[in-house]
């Protein structure tokens, strides 16, 4: 009601704005014409009362000429639509009736005190939401308009903390929540939970990296002592590491040990290929420390190792030329290469230490992401020579050999490597998600309906009737029912 009320009161207010002008009684050009013309009638009665007195005129002509100044007088005066009686007399003396508004401006005016409210009802009706309930403030996503995170991820999140308050052990699921609140900028929030990930997965070197990072921009780009020893226990684990390597030396640095920085990044540097990604940063780092130590960055700045991948440089191009092309690179570029850079910094510390089980998941993730296929199947299959009983490194060896696959709209049967992978996951852990659901797929594929009706009932009884995934396990349950 209060919508509608303010509704009726801005369209009375416009119509009081446009209706009101158009009845307005003419004034300006037509009113000082009408002055003048009275003006000049008075003149010639004056001029013919002295030619009567001089004897230029007899009375009845002056009379007959009087009698006509006095019609033209009047003629002005009904132009105006005033009234007439005493004509003569007030047409003598110059006087002229007020005028009035014109009857089209008039029959406008009328119009549009009817068209315009009726006008916006319509097109509201047409295309607003009367319906629509109001919205009070307290239960409007006021984050999503602001650009924030959609309700979905925000419920993800809110699930996620609920499992972590009742399995507070799971070091996997405080990684993923601290990731999510460094995603959002909450980044204290996100320092706590990768600090609790940290603690119970140990020496998890990626998972290290990424806490002290977050530490970092938490502290506004100081390292603080925490990050301090978190690198240290990276650089412990893996000596080669680089970006523990580089917040060390920026550790040192920042506390006033700028000769140990100046080391530490020299030693970086002359150990890095050319195309790293951290390569500029650090060049520009040893330049601070070299002025802060009075000396000069030219002669302390040691030379980085060739690159790896030289881009191709057809023959008939000048060096000119393909400098050019190099600072032409575009940002997606540069990401594409920081990328290979760690994916790359992980295959060599795999190959050093290559009981990491974790680390061979994640390269394999990593190259998948990447399209190399062959070499997320090699890393999975690692993975699984290390740990052969695991449930997730069996799925996640079927996963690299699926997505192998070429992709078909016809479902088919699966590779039979990636199904004994899965059908081995599902024996070491029965509840099994990922295996329960693509064991489901491959047997739907090759007709085996009842056997997939049993894997996708076993994985609906994890879900809750209101989650997205039980409405698509149950479409695909009913889809089997009626021999799709």
């Amino acid at each position: 009601m209060l919508f509608w009320i303010v509704a009726a009161a801005l369209t009375a207010a416009v119509v009081l704005l446009i209706v009101p002008p158009l009845l307005r009684k003419p004034e300006g050009a037509a009113e000082e014409r009408a002055a003048y013309d009275l003006e000049v009638y008075r003149d010639q009665l004056g001029e013919l009362e002295r030619d009567q007195g001089r004897g230029l005129i007899s009375e009845a002509q002056a009379a007959a000429a009087r009698a006509e100044i006095g019609r033209r007088m009047l003629a002005i005066a009904d132009r105006g639509k005033g009234p007439v009686k005493n004509g003569a007399k007030d047409a003598k003396k110059g006087k002229v009736p007020a005028a009035r508004a014109p009857r089209s401006a008039m029959a406008l005016a009328a119009l549009l005190a009817v068209l315009l409210p009726l006008g916006t009802l319509a097109v509201y009706g047409k295309l607003g939401r009367p319906e629509l309930p109001a919205q009070p403030l307290a239960s409007r996503n006021l984050d999503h308009e602001r650009g924030g995170p959609p309700k979905n991820v925000l419920a993800a999140m809110d699930k996620l903390k609920a499992q972590l308050a009742e399995t507070p052990d799971d070091p996997q699921g405080w990684a993923i929540l601290g990731q999510a609140y460094a995603k959002m900028g909450r980044l204290p929030e996100a320092a706590e939970a990768l600090g609790k990930a940290v603690a119970l997965a140990g020496d998890d070197l990626e998972l290290l990296g990424s806490y002290g990072e977050v530490l970092i921009s938490a502290n506004g780009g100081t390292v603080p002592d925490e990050a301090r020893k978190t690198f240290d226990r990276v650089l412990a684990k893996d000596p080669t590491e680089p970006r523990a390597r580089f917040y060390a030396a920026l550790a040192r640095f920042q506390a006033g040990d700028s000769k140990d920085a100046l080391e530490r990044w020299s030693a970086l540097l002359a150990e890095s290929h050319a195309d790293a990604p951290w390569v500029p940063i650090v060049r520009t780092q040893i330049a601070e420390a070299a002025k802060a130590l009075n000396l000069d960055p030219a002669k302390v700045t040691p030379e980085p190792l060739p690159a790896q991948q030289p881009p191709p440089v057809a023959q008939n191009q000048s060096q000119n030329q393909g400098r050019g092309q190099a600072q032409g690179q575009t940002e997606g570029e540069d990401q594409q290469q920081m990328i290979r850079g760690m994916v790359d910094g992980l295959a060599a510390r795999l190959e050093a230490n290559p009981d990491d089980v974790d680390g061979w998941l994640r390269l394999s993730r990593s190259y998948g992401v990447m399209g190399e296929s062959a070499k997320a199947i090699d890393a999975a299959r690692k993975a699984r020579e290390r740990a052969p009983q695991r449930p997730d490194v069996l799925v996640a060896y079927a996963s690299a050999l699926l997505s192998a696959e070429p992709r078909s709209s016809k479902p088919g049967p699966m590779p039979e490597e990636a199904v004994a992978a899965l059908r081995q996951a599902l024996a070491a852990e029965p509840d099994n998600r990922d295996a329960l659901w693509l064991l489901g797929l491959n047997a739907a594929g090759v007709g085996q309906t009842a056997e997939a009706t049993d894997l996708w009932t076993r994985l609906l009884a994890q879900f809750k009737p209101e989650e997205p995934e039980y409405t698509l396990i149950r479409a695909r349950l009913d889809s089997l029912k009626a021999g799709g």
